[in-house]
């Protein structure tokens, strides 16, 4: 048996980590239409996830959707939605405000936690045709979703001193290792970079890497190596294209992901999603910037290429290939012509106008 498999077999022997369930879901086998749970979202998520529905429609996509309206301002995710992606297993989600401060709790910390939806995964590469300051990159943040600064320990101890909790737990960041070099491995990935503070954050940062450590020692076909965050800032401005997958503790993948993203061209054009052992959501890859923009809305002008690539990712997973592929495709040529260009570039046209552009490339 040759070394490259060892980490496979291993992983396959394993009970209490499951391996490609992770990443893409079993195949229908018969090509059978899947349902996915839809939420379009506040602002301008409506507007994006129309989007999706309709090249859905016209590329004879084999999903339907079952869709919910969900409100960020909302105290709960409604006990029928939850249900809903249960079931389905995968859902498409357009962007849920997240309130600032006042206690209301995030909606999308919610779900992650409800459906134990331990990796966030932001995929930011260079499309052609896009201007940008780098060329050659092309990084996936992997980040951990449900613990660190993210877990929401906060008290008052006494009127105006806060105390907020940092958790890291062995398993949580053993399993998002085994994640993101199993992500490597599948996908043909050369090198996996461990992101921290372990110089001073020596006890829970330093057993975020132990755990990398342990887990990069069973894939030796891929490169590890190890960056302080602060650092990994610099070179990602500076050099992004040494970066190939990023494995991250919740606070800094989204600092790191979002720089990524706009060095890569923006949050307007970033597929991600955030996945777990059974089920998975996918969405615009980095912050939705947009999503409050009531302007966008109004004038119907937001950018719906990342949900599109989003979409093409959730069908990736649901193992349709050949439709994820013809979309990315459509997608690509659309954004390289450059003649359909929404405000975020420059442009003036329509979602609608970009959405039509792509139409005409499915064929």
């Amino acid at each position: 048996m040759s070394r490259r498999t060892l980490p496979i077999v291993r992983n396959l022997l394993s009970a209490r980590f499951p391996t490609r369930s992770i990443t893409y879901m079993p195949s229908p086998g018969d090509g059978s239409p899947r349902p996915v749970t839809l939420i379009p979202g506040d602002g301008v998520g409506p507007l994006v996830t129309d989007a999706v529905e309709q090249v859905m429609d016209a590329m004879h996509a084999p999903v339907y959707f079952e869709r919910y309206d969900v409100r960020g301002d909302m105290k709960n995710v409604p006990p029928e939605v939850l249900e809903s992606i249960k079931k389905n297993k995968v859902c498409l989600k357009g962007g849920l405000r997240t309130p600032v401060g006042g206690g209301v709790s995030s909606l999308n910390m919610i779900l992650r936690k409800e459906l134990d939806l331990y990796a966030s995964l932001v995929h930011c590469f260079n499309l052609p045709g896009l201007p940008t300051r780098h060329d050659n990159v092309d990084i996936v943040v992997i980040r951990e979703n449900t613990e660190g600064e993210y877990a929401g320990l906060e008290h008052e101890v006494i009127p105006g001193v806060v105390e907020s909790l940092k958790v890291i737990t062995k398993f949580c960041s053993e399993r998002i290792a085994k994640y993101a070099f199993e992500y490597a491995y599948l996908n043909n990935r050369k090198k996996v970079t461990a992101v921290h503070k372990a110089n001073i954050m020596k006890l829970a940062d330093g057993l975020f890497l132990e755990s990398c450590r342990e887990v990069a020692s069973k894939y030796p076909s891929i490169q590890y190596n190890e960056m302080i965050v602060d650092n990994c800032s610099m070179q990602l401005v500076s050099k992004p294209e040494q970066f190939d997958v990023m494995v991250t503790p919740n606070l800094y993948g989204n600092l790191v992901a979002n720089t990524a993203a706009g060095i890569a061209g923006g949050t307007g054009f970033m597929p991600g999603g955030n996945v777990g052992s059974d089920h998975a959501i996918f969405e615009q890859g980095a912050s939705a910037g947009n999503v409050g923009n009531d302007k966008l809305l109004v004038q119907k002008k937001a950018n719906p290429v990342a949900l599109l690539l989003s979409s093409a990712m959730m069908l990736r997973h649901l193992q349709f290939p050949s439709f994820a592929d013809r979309l990315e495709s459509a997608v690509k040529r659309v954004v390289e012509e450059g003649k359909y260009r929404t405000k975020d570039l420059g442009g003036n046209c329509t979602t609608q106008e970009v959405v039509d552009a792509v139409l005409a490339n499915l064929e």
